[in-house]
């Protein structure tokens, strides 16, 4: 990952579980155009071969925006590919963990929910940024929607890493969290789904 690959403020991209790569990685080439400053490469039911061959798609394309492409829970993906980074969940691997498999230069990620002691343990352990939500329903994951817009600026006066807010994000509610002090917006559905994909990057990541 190069100097150059500002990723740290806008639109952080999470793509939906699409078996068709051919069509995933057309949105996505949209939503780069668009503006997009991170993708996430998250397919939960994808096998290990189909994993491997739409990462690597992903990474390639990434390589040409000049953006990171980061692997959701899974670090042998990560290092199999070259990929930028992992993104860990409540439930995956402990960020510690995965600092350490993955050396100092590469992105971790930490879902954080609504806990700011769980943000604490993330950054000492070594997390690049931090993620919480759900704010709102979501189209895509089921979880409790219990994360206050309050939590922002909280987080923000007391840990200096990148805030991260997910959870049915659209235009409209994202902004707001963006005006508390959100440095980068999760979208799945809104951009991936959208009329005009490139056109809906463009607007979030006119946001920030």
């Amino acid at each position: 990952m190069t100097q150059a690959m500002k990723w740290s403020r806008g639109l952080y991209l999470v793509t939906p579980d699409w078996d068709d790569t051919e069509r995933l990685l057309r949105v996505s080439e949209q939503a780069l155009q668009g503006g997009a400053a991170v993708l996430q490469y998250r397919h939960k039911t994808a096998g290990a071969q189909q994993a491997v061959e739409q990462a690597g798609a992903l990474l390639a394309l990434c390589r040409r925006y000049h953006v990171p492409l980061i692997v959701n829970d899974n670090v042998v993906l990560c290092m199999t590919i070259g990929a930028d980074g992992v993104h860990v969940g409540g439930t995956d691997a402990a960020v510690g963990e995965v600092r350490a498999a993955l050396g100092d230069d590469k992105i971790v990620g930490a879902s954080c929910y609504g806990s700011p002691a769980l943000a604490q343990q993330s950054a000492e352990a070594g997390a690049s940024y931090l993620a919480f939500g759900g704010f709102y329903p979501s189209q895509v994951k089921q979880y409790e929607v219990s994360t206050q817009p309050e939590l922002i600026a909280q987080i923000k006066r007391s840990i200096a890493l990148p805030v991260v807010v997910i959870g049915g994000m659209t235009l409209a509610n994202a902004a707001p969290l963006v005006a508390m002090g959100a440095d980068m917006v999760a979208v799945i559905s809104s951009v991936y789904n959208a009329p005009d994909p490139q056109a809906a990057a463009e607007k979030f990541a006119a946001l920030f």
